[in-house]
């Protein structure tokens, strides 16, 4: 093994483009004693003979040892410098078994890459191009003279004052929802929301059900939390429950997206959803209702929210900003039942530290000056004239057996296709044409043969891109046919 002297006494990279000689001296050291090149015990040489043998200044050389001595890698005493009695565990060499991460993270399902949001005829994307920047940047600069340094601080663990009021009231006129301000918790977006519903009410082992093909993230976050996932079918309705569901597996959370269901575009019925609530409160269940792409209605008037159709609905009520302003914001919100409250307070105080407070304050400001209300009615039109062109479009150019589902609310189109023209298939070729359709099956936990389809945003496609990307699909499902 070589000698420490010999080790260190290796020349040092000189030049504009070099480091300091003082971390290249220390790094060296380090690396060696990690590597075990350095053996604990082994004297270093002195700090005037490495500086004479290097060529540097001793000042150097003492700044790079007393560094070490600081992390604990060097141990100086009487006698000089040595290396610190320490256990390096050997480098790994060759291939490695892949790391073991927890259970319940194995399940979930790969989703699409965010990379490719910008893809044409992806779900889930607004019109970006479209939102109002200058009025935002001033919502913004208003809110930061108000409130100063100050919002550079904590604050309300569960969110601006300001912000849950002007929510409360835009829920009560626009979703007929029933709440207080007090009842309003800002989160981190709608996925934050759904782990805050989980790891208030649930424990690890409890039952959930999810609405089957449905929204990835909701799983997720059941799953993160080391639920029980157990998907329950949707059809035309939405949500499907029986007395012998709730008998056979009780659920602790029910996850729905009522009002425009998720990717399907089902509309829960009133009858549906009253059972569902009076059979959570017999069975002592919680209700999470997924308020998705619901501000956007196309036809006829809004559907109200569930959290709204009775008094003291066993509901939490979730909704996010992402779609209605823009992604990139990250501000959601959930709802709490009242009688929650009061056992919720305290941990929401230690769980929560009430983040992004400027974007909060802006958009407290957004919606009380009347903008927000006013960029929702514009995008309304603009995705109803959209969704309208793109139905023209498939009618006109996609030359295989269909049916297009959904479209009173939301950004996107459910297409069914037979079997026989796969979806997985045909979204896998898709992608190398820049065109972001998603699959219907990868929606689904239990796939059956109807889950079949391409999920079609018009959000963030101008509308005369339409035909040549509906053509291209045409050609990409033909050429997937397995005649099956």
């Amino acid at each position: 093994m070589p000698t420490p002297q010999a080790l260190l006494e290796a020349p040092l990279a000189r030049g504009a483009d070099a480091e300091p000689l003082q971390r290249q001296l220390h790094q060296r050291l380090r690396h060696a004693i990690l590597d075990g090149r350095l053996l604990p015990a082994s004297r270093l040489p002195g700090s005037r003979s490495l500086a004479e043998a290097l060529q540097i200044s001793r000042n150097t050389v003492t700044a790079a040892y007393e560094q070490l001595a600081a992390e604990g890698f060097l141990q100086p005493d009487r006698q000089g410098t040595r290396v610190a009695a320490m256990h390096c565990p050997p480098a790994a060499r060759g291939a490695q078994a892949r790391p073991a991460i927890a259970r319940r993270l194995a399940g979930m399902q790969a989703g699409t890459s965010r990379d490719d949001a910008a893809a044409a005829l992806r779900p889930g994307v607004p019109a970006l191009s479209h939102f109002p920047f200058a009025a935002w940047r001033q919502a913004l600069d208003r809110a930061s003279r108000a409130a100063g340094p100050a919002m550079l601080g904590y604050g309300d663990p569960l969110g601006e004052p300001g912000l849950r009021a002007s929510i409360a009231r835009h829920l009560a006129i626009a979703r007929g929802v029933r709440c207080s301000a007090a009842q309003v918790v800002i989160t981190e977006g709608a996925q934050e929301a759904l782990a805050l519903c989980v790891r208030l009410l649930a424990d690890p082992g409890d039952t959930a059900w999810v609405e089957d093909p449905g929204y990835r993230g909701a799983k997720a976050a059941l799953q993160a939390g080391d639920l029980r996932v157990v998907p329950q079918r949707v059809d035309d309705q939405g949500l499907v429950v029986t007395a012998h569901d709730w008998q056979a597996r009780p659920p602790r959370l029910v996850y729905t997206t009522p009002s425009h269901q998720y990717p399907t575009g089902a509309v829960q019925t009133a009858a549906r959803r009253l059972a569902l609530i009076e059979a959570a409160r017999r069975h002592r269940a919680w209700i999470i209702e997924d308020d998705y792409d619901s501000e956007f209605r196309h036809a006829g008037e809004p559907i109200g929210a569930m959290q709204g159709l009775v008094p003291q609905a066993p509901v939490l009520y979730v909704g996010t900003f992402s779609k209605t302003m823009f992604p990139a914001l990250r501000l959601g919100f959930v709802v709490l039942p009242e009688a929650l409250l009061p056992s919720v307070q305290a941990p929401l105080g230690e769980m929560l530290r009430g983040g992004h407070r400027p974007a909060q304050l802006a958009l407290a400001d957004f919606i009380e000056s009347g903008q927000f209300s006013r960029h929702l009615g514009r995008m309304r039109r603009l995705y109803r004239e959209r969704q309208q062109a793109l139905r023209v479009a498939l009618a006109d150019g996609l030359r295989v057996p269909h049916a297009i589902e959904g479209g009173h609310s939301g950004l996107h189109l459910l297409v069914r296709l037979p079997p026989r023209h796969p979806d997985a298939a045909i979204v896998q070729a898709a992608r190398r044409h820049g065109i972001g359709a998603q699959a219907l099956s990868g929606f689904a936990l239990q796939p059956l043969a109807q889950d079949n389809g391409l999920v079609l945003g018009y959000g963030n496609t101008a509308s005369d891109l339409f035909a040549p990307l509906v053509r291209r699909l045409s050609q990409l499902a033909r050429a997937a046919d397995t005649g099956a």
